[in-house]
């Protein structure tokens, strides 16, 4: 059973929805990215998404493009990346760890390559966000051979085509985007949250539900647990690290938002 099954089925156990929490990989600690994913972890986050720096991101607003680009000049590359993981994974984080970023690097590195690497180093699945379903079966089939699962995107404005495409692909679970646009941090949480939802596990079912874009407060994360399955909090989380340095400031954050999930 993969990490990622388990930790759903324990929190569907304990009436939890889960906390993904998004860092990017080199900001602002260059080569110590895993002490902030330890920290995180230990803080109560169930998974933690890890975004992989690229020069060109497909929907990322503009906290966290700002991070990627600190992160590309501090010289962080897809192997120092996978590093943080293993390092993570060393220092006793036993979370699920998904990778997040795009399909450039990951072709540029190797498709069969990159998923033996990341699998190593201790990742669980990845989110490659302009990886369109009908064009991923290479890349399901080599990751799948690594044990890594594929979580895609669904949005409210994501055919019903593309929800056909996506069913015999997806693993993991499935990333519900609340709102159309890019990331970053909103008042609420988007209005039709929960028939967005509904409409995804119709069409994908088995499949755990995880909700992000603009949930940034515990009160957004208590809204779309009665609702979801998880809640995915990425630019709070960015920017805070970003303006103070501070591990203590991020785990008491993190607590915060993981005491939001208990329906």
């Amino acid at each position: 059973m993969s990490r990622l099954q388990s930790c759903f089925d324990a929190l569907h156990d304990r009436n939890e929805a889960a906390l993904v929490v998004f860092v990017t990989a080199g900001d602002p600690f260059p080569g110590e990215t895993w002490k902030v994913i330890k920290t995180i972890a230990d803080a109560g986050a169930d998974i933690i998404e890890l975004g992989i720096p690229f020069s060109d991101p497909l929907a990322d607003g503009p906290v966290i493009q700002a991070s990627s680009m600190r992160a590309l000049e501090a010289g962080v590359t897809p192997p120092s990346v996978l590093d943080d993981v293993r390092a993570a994974r060393d220092a006793g984080v036993e979370v699920p760890i998904v990778l997040m970023g795009s399909w450039n690097p990951v072709m540029q590195f190797g498709m069969a390559e990159f998923a033996a690497a990341a699998a190593s180093a201790g990742a669980d699945a990845t989110i490659l966000t302009d990886l369109s379903p009908d064009e991923a079966e290479e890349w399901k089939v080599a990751s799948t051979a690594e044990g890594l699962d594929t979580i895609f995107l669904i949005a409210p404005t994501s055919t019903q085509v593309r929800m056909d495409m996506v069913r015999p692909l997806a693993g993991g679970f499935i990333y519900c985007v609340s709102r159309t646009g890019i990331t970053g941090m909103h008042d609420n949480v988007s209005n039709g949250i929960a028939d967005l939802v509904e409409n995804i596990r119709t069409n994908i079912p088995g499949v755990p539900v995880c909700v992000g874009f603009g949930i940034s407060q515990p009160e957004h994360v208590r809204a779309v647990a009665q609702v979801a399955d998880g809640a995915v909090v990425g630019s709070r989380i960015v920017q805070q690290l970003h303006e103070t340095k501070s591990l203590d400031v991020l785990a008491e954050t993190v607590a915060s938002l993981k005491a939001a999930t208990k329906r």
